[in-house]
């Protein structure tokens, strides 16, 4: 397949290495040069620097040609707006499309965009594993295992952000997020907060 990806992040890097060493034809598109050094040595596609809301650089990246497009910037206007593009304006009906916002991403499947939303995957997924018991439980992803735990919060963390917990940790396990209150689940993106006694912390590890 012919695949245009548009946005050379974490996850647009990882999926055009993936794509291109399983053989597929890849381009990526993406506002910033220096985003291109997170592409493997050996990536063979296609790396185009511009506006990927620009006409003129979908085109250079092969747009026309493509089978299918991948928006997964980190914005989810770009990725809205040039879903739209590649399916009013070139024809392509192979699109998927990265929305942060769950009540964005709700909206716009309606219009009959196929989109992932990393942040309903995240909740589902912790969801999924997590239990009201203390036992260790795995998500298995195409190139590792992440494993996931609860945790009471140790006495040296109370009062502390987790933000700098993290920072400061040099071990493989990380503060995935918090329960609070006993079933209120918070990302540690989302913690924007001291930690307290009666909290409960989400760990996890990649372990492979």
């Amino acid at each position: 397949m012919n695949i245009l990806i548009i946005g050379c992040g974490k996850v647009g890097s990882r999926l055009a290495n993936v794509l291109d060493n399983q053989g597929h034809d890849v381009a990526i598109v993406d506002v910033s040069a220096e985003s291109f050094e997170l592409l493997d040595a050996s990536f063979s596609g296609y790396s185009i620097v511009g506006m990927p809301i620009d006409q003129d650089v979908l085109q250079q990246a092969g747009i026309e040609g493509c089978d299918a497009v991948v928006a997964v910037t980190k914005e989810d206007n770009v990725n809205i707006m040039v879903s739209q593009m590649a399916e009013k304006i070139f024809n392509i009906n192979n699109i998927i499309t990265r929305i942060y916002d769950p009540h964005r991403e709700n909206t716009f499947s309606k219009f009959g965009l196929t989109t992932v939303c990393p942040t309903n995957f995240t909740v589902d997924a912790i969801s999924s594993v997590l239990n009201y018991e203390k036992e260790r439980r795995y998500l298995h992803f195409s190139n590792s295992t992440v494993s996931f735990s609860i945790s009471e919060v140790p006495k040296s963390y109370i009062g502390k952000n987790i933000n700098y917990l993290n920072e400061d940790n040099n071990e493989n396990e990380m503060i995935f997020g918090v329960i609070r209150d006993g079933n209120k689940i918070f990302l540690s993106n989302q913690c924007n907060f001291k930690l307290k006694e009666t909290d409960e912390l989400i760990l996890s590890r990649i372990i492979d």
